[in-house]
């Protein structure tokens, strides 16, 4: 599946749930599915800086391929970028930096979200954008 097609099976999944508190409870679940970041890799480097919650994302490139690790001191902020990384890993570098990450808002779940909580949406695909684009260059 390509990015586009990740996001609408997201998007489908999350229209399954009426009510945006079983939404909530839903990516809660993806978070709580997403392996752990080994405690190694909770480095400042890796943190993204400007979230409420504490959250890390790591990457490496390999066989031409981005490949995404992240965890949260939250949950819900685990959910959410356990989305990120569900649509982005295992993509090519220009196909993260020229993904439109605005299916975050068609998820109804920002609304509901602090605007602390909000504004990390947008550092969490910024700094995924950030990481895929440190490897653009390399050779696959």
């Amino acid at each position: 599946m390509n990015i586009v097609e990740k996001q609408a099976q997201i998007l489908e999944e999350l229209a399954l749930f009426p009510d945006w508190t079983e939404r909530y409870e839903y990516v809660i679940g993806l978070g709580k599915k997403l392996p752990p970041l080994d405690d190694a890799a909770k480095t400042p480097e890796h943190l993204i800086k400007g979230c409420q919650s504490q959250v890390w994302l790591d990457a490496h490139f390999a066989n031409g391929k981005v490949h995404y690790s992240a965890d949260s001191d939250s949950l819900i902020t685990k959910g959410m970028i356990a989305l990120f990384v569900r649509v982005l890993d295992g993509e090519t570098p220009d196909a993260i930096l020229t993904a439109d990450m605005g299916f975050i808002d068609r998820t109804g779940l920002k609304e509901h979200l602090a605007p602390t909580r909000a504004n990390a949406l947008a550092l969490m695909a910024t700094q995924m954008k950030q990481r895929a684009l440190a490897f653009a260059s390399l050779p696959t």
